[in-house]
C-alpha cells in the first residue's frame, strides 16, 4: 500500500508540475504537447485519429477535443485519410512544430529536474522496465 500511496500522489504532483510549466511558460497542457510529440515522430509527422488516441492512451471523444482546441490555435489540422476516406488523420502543421520545438528543451529540463535526476541510474532502468511491463499487460487486456 505504501509504493501504490506513493505512485498515486508522486505521479499527480508530478504531472501538475510538469503541466503547470507548460502552461505557464508555453501555454500547452502537457496532453497537448504529447500529441505534438507523437504528431512530430510519425511518418510525414500525421496519423491516423485512432491510432494517436491508442498511442497516447486517450478515449478517442477526448482526442477529438483536444485536436480541435489544437487545430483553432493553428498547431494541428485534420485532412481525410486518403486510403480509407472513413478515416481522419492529425496532421502536426509548421506552427504546431515551432511550438513543439519552443516548448520541448523546457519540458525536457522539467522532466530531469523533477525526476530523472532524482534517480540513479539503475533505478531509472527498473522504473523503466516496471513501466514497460505495466503498459504491456495493460494494452494486452485492450
Amino acid at each position: 500500500m505504501t509504493a501504490w500511496r506513493a505512485y498515486i500522489v508522486g505521479s499527480a504532483l508530478l504531472e501538475h508540475r510538469l503541466n503547470r510549466e507548460l502552461a505557464i511558460t508555453h501555454g500547452l497542457s502537457i496532453a497537448d504537447y504529447e500529441i505534438l510529440v507523437s504528431l512530430s515522430e510519425a511518418p510525414d509527422m500525421q496519423m491516423r485519429m485512432s491510432e494517436l488516441a491508442n498511442c497516447i492512451a486517450h478515449s478517442k471523444s477526448r482526442m477529438s477535443h483536444q485536436i480541435r482546441r489544437l487545430e483553432k490555435e493553428g498547431l494541428v489540422r485534420r485532412q481525410e485519410c486518403p486510403e480509407d476516406g472513413r478515416g481522419v488523420l492529425a496532421v502536426l502543421t509548421e506552427d504546431g512544430l515551432a511550438k513543439l520545438r519552443g516548448a520541448a528543451p523546457d519540458h525536457v529540463k522539467g522532466v530531469r529536474e523533477h525526476m530523472i535526476d532524482l534517480l540513479d541510474p539503475d533505478e531509472q532502468k527498473t522504473l523503466a522496465s516496471v513501466f514497460s511491463r505495466l503498459t504491456a499487460h495493460l494494452r494486452s487486456l485492450e
